[in-house]
């Protein structure tokens, strides 16, 4: 199981989570991306950074909302094929 970034992110990429991830499995290219990532592979599941999220967008993976569960998918694609999930985050949520 491992914590997921969903859809109240795009756009807003508050950073407070990343400053609470113990193992930094958090990212981002600033400028680029829409969103932030989480990296299903490192995510020790520890929670700390979901409470950190203003805008409530971190769920672990089982309790993700049906409406965003594309993002469980987005998140792990952005570390094999960052323009990938860039079209993908584009497709779910038009700028």
């Amino acid at each position: 199981m491992t914590y997921v970034i969903a859809e109240p992110c795009v756009d807003v990429t508050d950073r407070a989570c990343v400053s609470v991830c113990p193992v930094d499995c958090i990212h981002e290219e600033a400028g680029v991306d829409r969103t932030l990532y989480i990296d299903p592979n490192e995510c020790i599941d520890c929670g700390a950074c979901e409470p950190e999220c203003p805008v409530n967008a971190i769920f672990v993976e089982d309790a993700l909302p049906a409406q965003w569960a594309a993002y469980t998918e987005i998140n792990a694609l952005w570390y094999k094929d960052k323009a990938a999930a860039r079209a993908k985050v584009d497709a779910v949520k038009p700028a």
